[in-house]
């Protein structure tokens, strides 16, 4: 495996920073890129989305700029909503690109609006013509007698094309009752849905997964593999995974481990897949040994090959994906362009609690923003 950096700069100022870059790259040579605006001072305080492209297959990007619809939503009682996490999608068989994630909202005074506020699944389709995101739209879920499905998000997510057209969009909820309480388990559960060039529509609901360790399962990412469905699960404790035959129904999830037996170290961070060189990987963060300075181990980041049968990490191949220099990388993306070629997209973030952002400068970190393409 050979790994090619490519860093981008921000012109970072010290007040705001780049997060949730991911990105897509396409045989055409075009590529897009989406990120959106933190407030360092705050926690989770985020802007609209904007995004850079690029024409020469993400060698290089253009400046980036503000998605017209997907900016902030502000209210006449003072709260506002965005769309976040977001990660961008090709559609092969209606050639658009979807971007989907998840409404995030926030009181008068800019922090996270704590009262139970509806949060969907969301989407937004790239509109060719004008260059930009058309407004998003919701993912709409089942009603239930409890409003299980109240509080939910696709943030952070991986999803799958079927051979049909239909979309496997892994999905992590709270009922109504809990979604105020930030230490209530979510579940997760993979939605399939039909996708006709516009509209994303429900078409059914797999298995629930649950687990009583704090603040459940989170942030799924899915990938399919020589005929089977791997799913990735963040917990507060460990990384989960689980696999299933139809991308709706699996097993139960096994933490997180090397191929020894040993916990990989992954904790209260997303992973993401990658398929390459006809096998099945992951990329992650976890301890290190030598990251005890990083805020929840969240750099660097590692990719290693999985063993699909035992759902492990084989120790032997994990090789360094993005170097630490001092800003987490915890929130990434990843890309499987073809069996040679895939993509990692992350940007520093610049905080590192409980130190500001000086300290992540300190050790080298500019809120760059990584694009790695991995040859297998």
């Amino acid at each position: 495996m050979q790994i090619i950096e490519n860093r981008i700069s921000t012109d970072f100022c010290g007040e705001k920073c780049y997060v949730h870059a991911r990105g897509l790259v396409l045989p055409s040579g075009f590529a897009i890129m989406t990120m959106q605006k933190l407030e360092l001072s705050g926690c989770d305080v985020f802007y609209g989305i904007e995004m850079r492209k690029s024409t020469d297959g993400a060698k290089s990007f253009g400046a980036p700029v503000a998605c017209e619809h997907l900016r902030r939503v502000y209210l006449d009682d003072g709260t506002s909503y965005v769309m976040s996490d977001a990660t961008p999608f090709y559609h092969s068989k209606s050639g658009k690109i979807i971007l989907t994630g998840h409404k995030v909202w926030y009181g008068e005074d800019n922090k996270l609006l704590r009262e139970a506020r509806p949060r969907a699944p969301l989407y937004a389709v790239y509109n060719e013509e004008l260059g930009d995101f058309d407004a998003f739209r919701e993912i709409e879920m089942p009603e239930t007698e409890n409003d299980e499905y109240f509080s939910g998000g696709a943030g952070c997510a991986q999803i799958v094309e079927l051979e049909n057209g239909e979309l496997l969009v892994p999905i992590y909820y709270k009922e109504r009752k809990h979604a105020a309480d930030p230490r209530a388990c979510a579940a997760a559960v993979v939605a399939r849905c039909s996708f006709d060039g516009e509209t994303v529509k429900l078409i059914e609901l797999g298995d629930t997964l649950r687990t009583d360790v704090p603040r459940g399962f989170g942030e799924p990412s899915l990938i399919a593999y020589k005929g089977e469905y791997f799913l990735a699960l963040r917990n507060d404790v460990t990384g989960f995974l689980s696999k299933s035959r139809d991308g709706l129904h699996f097993c139960q999830p096994e933490k997180l481990c090397f191929d020894d037996g040993e916990d990989l170290g992954n904790y209260n961070t997303q992973q993401h897949w990658l398929t390459g060189g006809g096998k099945l990987w992951l990329v992650y963060t976890r301890r290190a040994g030598n990251n005890d300075h990083m805020f929840r181990h969240r750099a660097p980041l590692f990719i290693a090959e999985v063993d699909p049968e035992r759902l492990c990490v084989i120790r032997s191949t994990e090789k360094i994906a993005v170097e630490e220099r001092g800003a987490r990388l915890g929130n990434f993306g990843a890309q499987s362009y073809s069996d040679s070629e895939g993509y990692i997209f992350v940007s520093e973030w610049m905080q590192n609690d409980p130190h500001g952002w000086q300290k992540c400068a300190e050790r080298g970190s500019d809120n760059s923003i990584f694009v790695q393409k991995v040859l297998f």
